[in-house]
């Protein structure tokens, strides 16, 4: 259930300023408070509460707040449930009239409104305080440049040997608690299997030959393991048990993981589609990006747009896609937030195919890639506005890099499939309210 809450009042915590005082106009958490339509996100919000029947949810500035604040500080959401309980300016933000001095919310309660609500609120959130950045002329659609990075998820460091020693892990503790409910004992080898795994990963030098055999001895183990789980959860349903839903869930992915390992170990190949390097986050990816100390990357693939100062998410995927592909769309993107298409468009040599220049032509756009053919005199006479407009590419990466530095905290955290989606929307939105609260 969600009620709506009254919010006209007076002057802003008027009980800690007795002799006439208030808060600063000019801070820049109520500046920023003033870009965001509250109304408008509040009416979303509601959408994905029943009416009238159950325990009434947060109120929705108080939840939206407090995770715009959370990315924009760069902590927890513990933490930043108690720093919105120590400032008056973050409870000014997140639109409270009095200064409470009790606990506003649980952390928790964080986690949960991001599992109801979904990434699609928080692309609603986007689009409404972005129009209204429009609007108000704070940002200014000339021109676009584009580029595409990954941002990687908070994930150990995938290896065949590991992985199949985590799902073993795995199956053998769920083994041991399904057994004991049932009253079952299964011989699981797990401790000459920890002993194996461990010989193996303090080794020095691991060849070739010590990796395919300390995988091929984890291969049998989590076989066995695999039909001991099996039969207990078979077992188990026979007997009227039930068996929750994430041990089922997970089962599939060690299952599906196992798979994986043991075709690959079969037919002496290092790569196969759809590899699954977490065993908590199956949906991750490996990205290939062939740069230097980072040849491969585990997170979302990302293509972002850069307009007149600010950075926008523009698609986001765990699969590896061509950013080229995707520029026509990123025009229309521009189209819908500033109501009309960029004057000019930059990006790098990858996004010049044949396609993309003939559909930049004839939309009348103007763009920045290295002509094809011989250079005529038209080309010669436009070489100084390009390498001026390649130039103007270094803003974007400028733009990528803060995000990941001092505004995504370095690896995505949230452990829901579309959690990637809401960590980069709030992180890049966050980003872009406070570039806007610059310029007021």
């Amino acid at each position: 259930m969600y009620r709506k809450k009254d919010r006209e009042t007076g002057y802003l915590f008027a009980e800690l300023f007795p002799f006439g005082g208030k808060l600063r106009e000019d801070n820049r958490w109520l500046k920023i408070a003033e870009l965001i339509p509250w109304d408008e996100l509040e009416r979303e919000y509601a959408k994905h509460f029943s009416e009238g029947l159950g325990r009434p949810a947060l109120d929705a500035r108080v939840v939206m707040g407090a995770l715009l604040l959370r990315h924009m500080t760069g902590v927890s959401d513990e933490e930043i449930a108690r720093q919105i309980e120590e400032n008056p300016y973050y409870q000014a933000f997140c639109g409270f009239e009095n200064f409470q001095t009790g606990r506003i919310f649980e952390e928790s309660s964080l986690s949960r409104v991001r599992k109801r609500v979904g990434a699609k609120l928080f692309r609603e959130m986007e689009k409404k305080t972005y129009r209204v950045l429009v609007e108000r002329k704070i940002i200014k659609g000339r021109g676009l440049i584009v580029d595409a990075t990954v941002y990687p998820e908070s994930i150990k460091f995938p290896t065949d040997t590991g992985l199949l020693n985590r799902g073993r892990e795995w199956l053998v503790g769920k083994i041991e608690e399904i057994g004991k409910r049932l009253g079952l004992r299964r011989r699981t080898y797990t401790r000459k299997a920890r002993q194996t795994y461990l010989a193996f990963s303090k080794r020095r030098k691991k060849t070739k030959k010590v990796v395919e055999k300390a995988k091929k001895a984890l291969l049998q183990y989590v076989r066995r393991n695999l039909k001991q789980l099996e039969g207990l959860v078979d077992e188990a349903k026979a007997r009227g048990q039930e068996i929750e839903r994430k041990v089922l869930d997970r089962l599939k992915v060690v299952r599906e993981m196992y798979g994986q390992q043991w075709k690959m170990y079969r037919e002496k190949v290092r790569r196969i589609e759809d590899r699954i390097v977490s065993l908590h986050k199956p949906w991750v990816r490996p990205i290939v990006r062939g740069k230097e100390g980072k040849e491969v990357e585990f997170g979302p693939k990302v293509a972002v747009s850069h307009v007149n100062g600010f950075t926008f998410l523009d698609h986001a995927s765990h699969d590896n896609f061509n950013e080229a592909k995707w520029l026509s769309a990123q025009i229309e993107i521009f189209a819908e937030r500033f109501g009309k298409k960029p004057n000019w468009c930059v990006g790098d040599n990858l996004y010049g195919n044949r396609e993309n220049r003939r559909q930049l032509k004839g939309q009348g756009i103007r763009e920045s890639f290295v002509p094809l053919g011989r250079r005529e005199r038209a080309h010669i006479e436009n070489r100084r506005w390009r390498k001026k407009m390649n130039r103007r590419r270094n803003r974007v990466e400028g733009g990528i890099g803060h995000s990941k530095e001092h505004v995504m905290f370095r690896k995505i955290r949230y452990w829901m499939e579309d959690g990637a989606e809401i960590w980069l929307r709030l992180g890049f939105l966050g980003m872009n309210l406070v570039t806007a609260a610059k310029r007021i």
